[in-house]
Formats: C-alpha cells, sequence, structure tokens
C-alpha cells in the first residue's frame, strides 16, 4: 500500500501536524487526514511518482489557458479582493483548500483566472502548498500576499490571514475608488476643454486665415494672431508628423522613467510637487504603513516585512528609506529611530511607531497610522478636487479667449485701416 508523508493543519487548534499515512491513493489520504480533524497541506507520495499525463482535452485546455494568461491584466485589484474573501469563507467552514479553489474556479467567468486556479490546484493535489502555488503567477499575486499566506500557513492561522488580506485588498480598493471618483470631473473638464480648442483651431482658425490674407494683402498680423495660425496650420497639415514624435516622446520618457535614476528623480520630483507631493506623501505613507501592520499582525519576521513593504511602497524614494531602516534593524535597533533618521516620515508617524514598540502593540499602531492618513488623504483629495474644477475652468477660458483675441486683433486693424 501505497505511504504518504503529510503535512496537515488541526482544524480545532490550529496547530501544524506532518507525518506518514498509508492509503490506496491520494484521495483517500486526503479523506482520512479530514476524518481525524485535519485539512491537509501538503500531501507527497513515498514513492515519487510522477502524476499521469493529462488527457488530449486537458492538454487543448491547458494550452488555450496558457494564451489568456499571455494577454492583457488577468485580474482586476476589486477582483482579487473578492476572490480572497470567497476564499477566506470556504477554508472558514472547513472546506478543503483544494476543494475550495475548485469550486472558486468552476464558477469563475474569466478565463484566464480560471486557468490560473485550475493550475493552482493541480499543484496543491499534486502535494504542494498555497503559497508555492500562488508564488508561480507573480503578475496577479504580488511578493505581499504570498508571504502573508505563507505565514499563515507556518502558524496554522490561514483562516485568519486571509481574512485580513481581504480586508487589506478591500481598503486599498475603496480609497482608489475614492480617488477615481473625486478626479473623474476635472477629468471631464479637461476633455471638453481640449475638443472646444481643437475644434476652433481646425475649423475656425483657417477661416480668418484666408480673410486675412484676401483682405491685409501681405501685411504683417500680430505676433499673437501668427502663433495661433501656426498651431492651426500645424494641427491641419503637419497632424501625423505631431502625433509620431509625441509617441516617440512618451515612448521615450516610458524608457528613462523605468531606469534606476530616471524612476528615482521622477519619484523624487512627484514628492516635491506643491499640493500633490504631499498628498502623494500621504497616500505612500497610508499604504507602507497598512502593509508593514498587516504582515506583522498575520506573523510574518519583521525583517522580511520590511523587505516587502518596500518592493511594494510604489516609490523609489520611500522603497530607499525603508532599505535603510530594513539594514539598521538587521543590525539591531528598533524601527522607529531608523525611520525618523530617514527625514522621509513625519515626527508623528515615527513617534506613534515608537510606541507601538514600547508597548508591544506595533501592528495594532500602524493600523491607525494607516486609518488616519487614508482619511487626511481623503480631505486631501477632496480640497485638491474643490480647487481643481475652478483652475480647469479658467483655463479652459484662457485658452479659448487667447485664440479669440488673435482673431480679433487683425479685425482691429482692418477696420481702423477702412475709418
Amino acid at each position: 500500500m501505497p505511504r504518504f508523508n503529510y503535512h496537515a493543519i488541526e482544524l480545532v487548534t490550529g496547530h501544524a501536524r506532518q507525518g506518514v499515512l498509508d492509503a490506496n491513493n491520494r484521495e483517500t489520504a486526503v479523506t482520512v487526514l479530514k476524518s481525524r480533524g485535519m485539512t491537509p497541506t501538503k500531501l507527497i507520495a513515498e514513492s515519487g511518482l510522477m502524476p499521469p499525463k493529462p488527457a488530449k482535452a486537458d492538454v487543448g485546455n491547458r494550452a488555450h489557458s496558457r494564451w489568456y494568461l499571455r494577454i492583457g491584466r488577468v485580474l482586476s485589484g476589486a477582483a482579487l479582493a473578492v476572490f480572497t474573501r470567497q476564499l477566506a469563507m470556504l477554508v472558514r467552514v472547513r472546506m478543503p483548500l483544494l476543494r475550495g479553489l475548485e469550486v472558486l474556479g468552476r464558477q469563475e467567468r474569466n478565463l484566464a483566472f480560471r486557468a490560473v486556479l485550475e493550475q493552482m490546484a493541480a499543484h496543491i493535489r499534486s502535494g504542494g502548498t498555497l503559497s508555492e502555488s500562488l508564488r508561480q503567477h507573480p503578475r496577479i499575486f504580488e511578493p505581499l500576499y504570498v508571504n502573508m499566506v505563507r505565514a499563515g500557513e507556518a502558524g496554522g492561522a490561514l483562516e485568519v490571514v486571509l481574512g485580513r488580506l481581504a480586508q487589506f485588498l478591500e481598503k486599498s480598493q475603496q480609497v482608489r475608488g475614492r480617488i477615481k471618483v473625486a478626479m473623474t470631473y476635472p477629468l471631464i473638464i479637461v476633455i471638453v476643454a481640449s475638443v472646444i480648442v481643437l475644434g476652433l483651431m481646425t475649423f475656425v482658425v483657417p477661416k480668418f486665415e484666408m480673410i486675412f490674407a484676401g483682405t491685409l494683402k501681405g501685411q504683417a498680423l500680430p505676433a499673437l494672431t501668427q502663433f495661433v495660425l501656426g498651431v492651426s496650420e500645424l494641427l491641419l497639415h503637419h497632424a501625423i508628423t505631431t502625433l509620431v514624435l509625441t509617441v516617440v516622446l512618451i515612448g521615450l520618457m516610458q524608457v528613462v522613467v523605468r531606469t534606476p535614476t530616471g524612476a528615482r528623480l521622477l519619484d523624487r520630483t512627484k514628492l516635491r510637487l506643491p499640493v500633490i507631493g504631499e498628498l502623494l506623501r500621504k497616500a505612500a505613507i497610508a499604504r507602507f504603513t497598512r502593509t508593514f501592520g498587516t504582515l506583522l499582525a498575520s506573523g510574518v519576521p519583521i525583517l522580511q516585512a520590511l523587505a516587502t513593504t518596500g518592493d511594494t511602497s510604489g516609490n523609489v524614494h520611500l522603497a530607499d528609506a525603508i532599505r535603510q531602516v530594513h539594514d539598521r534593524v538587521k543590525e539591531g535597533e528598533g524601527v522607529a529611530r531608523p525611520l525618523r533618521a530617514t527625514d522621509v516620515f513625519p515626527d508623528m508617524v515615527t513617534s506613534m511607531i515608537e510606541v507601538g514598540e514600547e508597548t508591544g502593540a506595533l501592528p495594532d499602531m500602524l493600523s491607525r497610522i494607516a486609518d488616519t492618513y487614508d482619511e487626511e488623504v481623503d480631505r486631501s483629495v477632496d480640497a485638491l478636487t474643490s480647487l481643481i474644477e475652478p483652475l480647469m475652468i479658467v483655463l479652459m477660458a484662457i485658452m479659448v479667449g487667447t485664440i479669440v483675441i488673435a482673431l480679433f486683433l487683425p479685425i482691429m486693424r482692418i477696420v481702423q485701416s477702412l475709418g
């Protein structure tokens, strides 16, 4: 009879267990462990035999799935939060992990993500762990996600960790959603203004140019009028060249930004922008504290939590500061003092972290800091939106007014010459 080496979690106590089990096949071994009140996380046959080759139809489905995985974005942030919440609920009701992934895979309408779930289920069926299967899909699951799940597996608290992870993802989506809603109206104003200006420059200005050419008969036009006419001619007769140059310029900027020096310069410039820079700093601090606190609360070691937080901070300048903190903590220091030495984090943040270290409640203190800064980000976005709206209207009025004035200056000259 085949023998299986198993790693499992006791449902009652949550303790991790491992041992050897005799069973006819893998399904029987899973059933026996479940009857003993344990959920298997890893099951390896001692014979080391490879699983049977898939049928031809299965091979075709996997090839089709790989094609889906190569294109586009596999899963949105909101969909990932929903999946995590559903998986946490299935684990909470004591459904085996493999069975839960199979259930979620059958009901998933996203073909690319359904293929991912099938691959994850196959990996776990062959004896792997959930964190190992997640690591195989870095486009969907960030290091933060994988590290938290690994910590939950090691501590026998996968249910708790998945719940915290779902809450973290849902909170992040709420913040992003509020920012998108707040920026919708200014974006509409920009689009409308661009359409109006483009229409004036391509339909109205050329007709006035013909009038000026026939009336003024070679007389010099005002400088402002010449500028507007030049822009109109550029849009009419050199639109393709302008578009190509714009695309090339944007491409060069993207290449520069992806270099370490360019990315560091761009992020540093963002943080120094008036009003917007402070908003970006608050959002980055909120993301750092929430991510760091969630990792610590899930049982991830502090050095690994700092490394993961730095990789997912979204700002190179902030990541450099976190990396400095990581190195000093590795030497035996606390977190608050190295954070204060970076001059990136406000005194309020470092002081609260210091209190959290002294009281042994650092994860809870980090979550409170994140909540505070999320609220400040909301207020800052609302204030910025209320400021952007009139600025956009004034800018649109200036652009349209400039075109109108440029066209009326020659008309006034014509009227004076006729008088």
